[in-house]
């Protein structure tokens, strides 16, 4: 389920306990929150909490008890706007398990009607077809301590020698033993001093030594190329459920603009009756 009507989703508030409702006071039919006509109780808030998965346990209650809440009322709003039959194996479930059912039975109808593959590829298209072409720079190097261990260097690739060879003699980098070669690279992946040195270069081209934090170095520019774009069938899936999520966010938005939504005021609960489970049998 998507996060608008998870826990993980709703904003979580600490709530004071010095002012809530005694405990003694409240039953599980105590109504904490109104959607519209629908009463959201304290028994379900219990039921809600006590299904949160293992690691919301490390969370206290004046964590939970507003993002519990917050989650049965948005799953409330979502449950409203399900107008098809219900099928039966809801009606059989707990009131919590009815809403959450019959919300992701509105999310999955979303999905399957509010986002088309003519979406998916007008998505793709805007974000890919005239997207700025992005370098790769395919590089060697080769690393030493001194302007003078790399100047001489240098004289011998000028004198004829193979740039990996002399990489391979004098380099103390890691990619010395195969011939000091960095493979593909794109902007920002190397130090500054490094990647205007290579930018600079024309194909096949030579540096002239140049210091970096490492060392001295001297370089040479192997190849270039732009970027891959992703294909659509990389990328449909992801794109898809951004677009399924918005739309869902869109859904919501107008849901809550339409319904009337009630909830209390900060510290008009003891938080610590999300752990009453005894009030559910009262």
């Amino acid at each position: 389920m998507l996060k608008h009507v998870t826990f993980l989703g709703a904003a979580v508030l600490a709530l004071s306990l010095s002012n809530g409702a005694a405990a003694q006071d409240a039953t599980a039919d105590t109504v904490v929150a109104t959607v519209g006509d629908t009463e959201i109780t304290l028994g379900e808030m219990i039921i809600a909490r006590a299904q949160l998965p293992q690691q919301y346990a490390q969370f206290p209650n004046s964590v939970l008890f507003e993002g519990v809440l917050d989650q049965l009322i948005q799953q409330q709003l979502l449950a409203d706007a399900f107008d098809a039959d219900v099928p039966a194996r809801i009606e059989l479930a707990l009131k919590n398990e009815r809403r959450t059912l019959l919300a992701g039975e509105v999310i999955t109808e979303i999905a399957e009607t509010a986002v088309t593959e003519a979406d998916i590829q007008a998505a793709y298209d805007e974000r890919f077809a005239d997207a700025e072409e992005i370098p790769e720079f395919n590089a060697s190097h080769l690393l030493v301590e001194t302007e003078e261990e790399a100047n001489a260097a240098k004289a011998r690739i000028d004198e004829g020698a193979a740039f990996a060879d002399v990489a391979r003699d004098v380099s103390t980098g890691p990619t010395g033993p195969n011939g000091g070669n960095l493979g593909w690279f794109g902007s920002g992946a190397m130090v500054p001093e490094f990647e205007n040195a290579i930018t600079s270069l024309e194909v096949g081209a030579v540096s002239d030594p140049f210091e970096t934090q490492f060392g001295w170095h001297v370089a040479t520019l192997n190849e270039t190329r732009v970027q891959p774009q992703p294909t659509l069938e990389q990328v449909g899936r992801q794109i898809a459920a951004e677009l399924q999520e918005a739309a869902v966010t869109a859904k919501l938005e107008e849901l809550s603009a339409a319904a009337e939504v009630v909830k209390p005021e900060a510290d008009a609960f003891d938080v610590d009756l999300l752990d009453s489970v005894e009030l559910l049998d009262q």
